[in-house]
């Protein structure tokens, strides 16, 4: 073990034993989560500005989002919310909330609240968060009805627009803040240190490997009936440092859930902890996730301007080699963009029926013949030449993750012998989030940006309109079209992609229009789908029982999400 990791699981010891803190809390009280990246400001807890994360227990812990999208009811399931109504059109949504709602310093959380943050992101063009910008452009106007009622007027029909926004359908929600402490504060600077929430747990310390938080006994949502307190006294979010340390962690029962691992990792830990579990009882062993991965084209920059020359690459890939390499087999080929949930069925077959379905296996001699055409000659050493300039690409990727690079590594392979001179360019997580893919710093990229659709096919299919198109060097809005897709076809899929955005739920329609979009995805390839995306996740039950699996499927096991306040109010003590 390196001595950064040994440091780190030295750490993991110390942090369980809550020796270092003021308050002493037991190992068998305390849940430790697995923390894939470095917190690069521990003070700043202003969600709205870029690249300041939330995944650190932030928004598992001590923010709570007005509803949960239950993965496997498709229900909205209202948290501090307790209802909501929608008028015909699908403008207008009203917001009910709790009442006895409580910010942990003791003022009431209410409408004003919710008023304040939303108007905030909507007034504040300097706010370029995700969640922000996409409120920003879908609110015309909201209003207080009185302490507990909340009206939102949209600018245009958007049946969708709670659980986009407010409903956790991935990763996190629009995050309401305290009135009290954010008025007459900047927004775009405000560091918002120490933190508040109205979630069952408050800051207790941090640092850049770690965050701690401490369960608040005075609780709103035990106090007025809501929901128990939570077992758990103490929740630690510790970074681990990569799967090697996360292993060790978990084997020794040092860490209670613990990020993506390989199979063969996975299979190690369970052969020394028989405590671990995951989402399956037996192989693939993984949950699926709603983000399937694909590999991002800058459209700006020749010679990936060429939509033909995009083609090629998407037929030399070979998606079944990435499934069992990359993946040792634990997930499957994408065969359109969307994740393959059984709500999701009939856009995918609607799209298979059209002809537009991805093949398995990659072609090379026909991307190579698509590269020909386009005047490019094969030379001396096995790469392709043109007007005395070598076809080479950079494939930028986010190094946190062996999935990410050892799926680059094959895709680098694939196109190496096709005779496209390709190199894989690792970088750091913030640098990856923050700078490479929303400035559009990359000629092709890792990623997933076509997540969202877990139960309709607008959410991701709407990310790749010419509305979000910027140049290179200014920020894609909430990582949008950060390909920057624009020509005739993308106008012609952006026009009937709107056109689907106001069809409701469910609407027989709109499965004949996901596929006549999709024609033009298939004829210029802005991106390429790549492969389905699951994550072995190991839990551990020494400590803990209540992990959500297969079968305990209450929600999906993302311990990062902001749905993460149902796993740990699921979490019980085993004696172990």
């Amino acid at each position: 073990m390196t001595l950064r990791k040994t440091l780190i699981f030295a750490s993991a010891l110390a942090l369980a034993a809550g020796g270092a803190f003021a308050q002493d809390v037991a190992r068998e009280d305390t849940v430790i989560f697995d923390l894939d990246r470095t917190i690069k400001d521990p003070e700043n807890f202003n969600w709205m500005t870029p690249g300041t994360k939330r995944m650190h227990g932030a928004h598992q812990a001590m923010w709570e989002p007005l509803f949960i999208l239950n993965y496997g009811t498709g229900a909205l399931d209202p948290w501090l919310a307790s209802g909501f109504e929608a008028n015909d059109t699908s403008t207008e949504f009203t917001v009910t909330l709790r009442d006895g709602i409580e910010w942990s310093d003791g003022e009431a959380f209410n409408a004003d609240d919710v008023v304040f943050t939303v108007n905030m992101a909507i007034t504040n063009e300097a706010i370029s968060s995700r969640e922000a910008s996409t409120v920003r452009a879908q609110v015309a106007n909201v209003e207080k009805v009185d302490d507990l009622t909340v009206k939102f007027t949209l600018n245009a029909a958007n049946p969708r627009f709670l659980v986009e926004n407010f409903g956790v359908r991935i990763f996190g929600s629009f995050l309401i803040m305290p009135e009290h402490v954010w008025s007459g504060q900047d927004p775009a600077t405000f560091a918002f240190f120490p933190p508040i929430g109205t979630g069952p747990y408050t800051y207790s310390s941090g640092a850049t490997n770690r965050m701690i938080w401490d369960r608040n006994d005075d609780w709103w949502g035990a106090k007025t009936g809501f929901m128990e307190l939570p077992e758990p006294q103490r929740l630690i979010w510790l970074e681990s440092g990569g799967e090697e340390s996360r292993a060790q962690l978990m084997a020794t029962n040092q860490m209670d859930a613990a990020q993506n691992v390989s199979l063969g990792t996975y299979e190690a830990i369970t052969a020394q902890n028989p405590s671990i579990v995951a989402w399956h009882e037996g192989f693939p062993y993984a949950a699926a996730d709603p983000c399937a991965r694909q590999l991002e084209i800058n459209t700006s920059i020749a010679p990936w301007d060429n939509a033909n020359m995009r083609k090629a690459v998407a037929t030399i890939i070979d998606r079944s080699q990435i499934v069992n390499i990359a993946a040792e087999g634990a997930t499957t080929a994408s065969r359109t963009m969307f994740a393959e949930y059984g709500s999701m069925a009939p856009f995918i077959d609607a799209v298979i029926a059209a002809g537009y379905g991805l093949p398995e296996r990659g072609d090379a001699a026909a991307g190579q013949a698509l590269i020909e055409a386009e005047g490019w000659a094969m030379g001396a050493g096995g790469v392709y030449e043109k007007d005395g300039e070598t076809l080479s690409v950079d494939i930028h990727v986010n190094s946190a993750s062996t999935e990410y690079t050892r799926t680059i590594d094959v895709i680098v392979e694939q196109l190496n012998r096709a005779g496209i001179q390709a190199k894989a360019v690792p970088v750091e997580n913030g640098v990856f989030w923050g700078e490479v893919l929303p400035f559009g710093a990359y000629e092709m990229s890792y990623s997933w940006l076509s997540c969202g659709s877990v139960n309709e096919p607008w959410a991701s299919m709407g990310r790749y309109t010419v509305k979000d198109v910027v140049p290179v060097g200014e920020r894609s809005p909430g990582f949008n079209n950060t390909s920057r897709w624009d020509s005739p076809a993308a106008e012609a899929y952006s026009a009937i992609v709107d056109a689907m955005a106001s069809k409701p739920l469910g609407d027989p329609d709109v499965p004949g229009m996901v596929a006549d979009a999709y024609q033009h995805l298939d004829a210029e390839f802005p991106f390429i789908p790549l492969v389905q995306s699951a994550k072995l996740l190991p839990l551990n039950t020494t400590y803990w029982t209540g992990w959500p699996t297969a079968d305990n499927y209450y929600n999906h096991p993302f311990f990062w999400w902001n749905h993460t306040h149902q796993i740990i109010h699921n979490l019980e003590k085993s004696g172990g």
